[in-house]
């Protein structure tokens, strides 16, 4: 089975991820919730998604899914490098049996309607992190601020499946 990347479905994501064996972690800043409620509405999807972390504050990302605090201190939540170690992290502190999860997930940018530490509504950063590659994706939205957070949880979906396709290495930024 594999999944067309234009096509994600929760569903088929959750199908594919179940046939191959692995796990989700999910870290999500902007989306609050959406992207791991969008992919454990799924029948079964326990199987295959060990759990998820809202870390809306710079202060959470750095004490609960560990990124650099310099790092959050010198350019913001809404960059590329935190998606990086959000998506890296939050396998590990999403273990299942002392098993990190296969795939991490986040999001981090701003959805408005401010901008954030010189980042217009819009700019998004998806991060995502498959064995031992870990990368940052960014994304330009445009809409009210439920359509770029519902937008960055499609395009999330999207990166994921183009990933178990095509594998992280060849499918990041």
């Amino acid at each position: 089975m594999s999944v067309s990347p234009a096509a994600a479905t929760a569903q088929q994501l959750i199908a594919e991820l179940l046939a191959r064996g692995l796990t989700v972690a999910v870290a999500e800043s902007l989306t609050g919730g959406l992207l791991v409620a969008d992919l454990i509405a799924v029948p079964g999807a326990s199987a295959v998604i060990n759990g998820g972390v809202v870390a809306y504050s710079s202060e959470i990302k750095a004490s609960v899914l560990g990124v650099d605090a310099v790092l959050l201190a010198e350019v913001g939540p809404v960059h590329p490098e935190v998606a990086r170690q959000l998506a890296k992290n939050v396998r590990d502190r999403m273990a299942v049996a002392g098993h990190p999860a296969d795939v991490g997930i986040a999001t981090t940018g701003v959805a408005g309607p401010d901008s954030v530490d010189g980042n217009s509504p819009g700019v998004v950063f998806l991060g995502l992190s498959l064995g031992a590659v870990t990368r940052a994706r960014e994304l330009s939205l445009q809409g009210t601020r439920q359509q770029i957070r519902a937008q960055t949880v499609v395009a999330a979906r999207e990166w994921l499946a183009e990933a178990l396709e095509g594998g992280l290495a060849n499918s990041g930024e």
